[in-house]
């Protein structure tokens, strides 16, 4: 089953059941008006919307064409947005860019930090540039949405607790990393909003590629046409979601809805190339002494996707362009001008 939330002027959108061909939508408002609604009532919800795809499959529900500018974040707002680290090749590499060392518990241990959850992007949102010396970069990853997890969930009871999967665009302010880091306390300016792809969909869409908690297909990304990377998302994940899960269970207990990702995908084969530019950056330092791809510029755009086996989309396609941003922007401003043009 595949899922969206469709822009309509309120900051929470309306929930949509996708068809499996991308192209269709039926509106399911009458089970659930909003995504974090589904998330709040899934158990009841759930068998609803899934009779409802059935019906968009056989042409008994009223459908409407799908405009993918149309869709924002599966979950524009969320009640909490925790992003890990989950591939250790991308760790190291990232390190090195900054002069730092890998932790000590690179592989025992899984690394997290808590993003900003009340402002996230649609597939077709404009990533806004206010200052290019800030050194903006993709991430592309993939995400879990997440039902009611209690305090204490084990690795082994993490499953029951995933409701879907994204891909996403884990935005990241390069420069602004170090000063922040030297300060001992964590992330904070350099992540900006982070984009989702139009479609969430059920860990069944993705058949025998879902395995003990890491998903096995490659995730393609490009930079204005030509390609960066295409990485299997599966064999190099050292810690599964359920890991994760479990790792940030570990004290706290979290609300439906929650986000959940993986961290750069990222493999030691440097044929697949990359999934951010910082690793790329990283590997020409290590063979010519210098970095010679610079960070991302006013027109750029980045493009995210996966497909399985037989070469069907499953998510949507990211695609976000970076524009020119203001130093100042107001949730009115947001609304009127996605509403306008898909733009944010």
């Amino acid at each position: 089953m595949r899922l969206s939330t469709l822009k309509n002027g309120t900051r929470d959108g309306q929930l949509v059941v996708v068809s499996r061909g991308g192209d269709a939508f039926a509106p399911a408002t009458g089970i659930a008006p909003t995504m974090q609604a589904a998330m709040d009532e899934w158990a009841n919800v759930e068998p609803k919307l899934r009779e409802l795809a059935a019906q968009v499959e056989a042409g008994t529900a009223k459908t409407e064409p799908l405009d993918l500018g149309r869709c924002g974040a599966p979950l524009p707002r969320a009640p909490e947005w925790v992003d890990g680290s989950a591939y250790i090749n991308h760790i190291i590499l990232v390190r090195k860019a900054r002069g730092a060392e890998p932790p000590k518990t690179l592989r025992t241990d899984p690394l997290v930090y808590q993003g900003g959850s009340s402002d996230l992007l649609g597939a077709r949102d404009t990533m806004e540039l206010p200052d290019a010396s800030w050194g903006l970069d993709l991430e592309a990853e993939i995400g879990v949405i997440l039902g009611d997890v209690p305090r204490g969930t084990t690795i082994e009871e993490a499953a029951q607790h995933i409701r879907l999967l994204v891909l996403l665009n884990d935005w990241t302010f390069r420069n602004l990393i170090p000063p922040e880091l030297e300060k001992g306390f964590g992330f904070f300016q350099s992540k900006p909003a982070t984009a989702f792809s139009p479609f969430a969909i059920t860990p069944d869409e993705l058949g025998d590629a879902w395995k003990e908690g890491r998903v096995h297909l490659p995730l393609v990304s490009t930079l204005n046409g030509d390609s960066l990377g295409k990485p299997q998302a599966g064999p190099s994940m050292h810690f599964s979601f359920f890991d994760l899960i479990a790792h940030v269970a570990r004290t706290r207990r979290f609300a439906a809805g929650t986000i959940l990702g993986s961290g750069t995908v990222s493999n030691e084969d440097r044929s697949v190339g990359v999934s951010c530019l910082a690793e790329r950056r990283m590997i020409e330092i290590i063979d010519d002494g210098k970095p010679t791809t610079p960070f991302l510029k006013v027109g750029d755009t980045v493009t995210i996707e996966m497909a399985d086996a037989s070469g069907r989309d499953l998510f949507g396609r990211i695609e976000n362009r970076v524009v020119e941003g203001a130093a100042r922007g107001t949730w009115p401003e947001r609304t009127t001008r996605a509403m306008a043009g898909g733009a944010s």
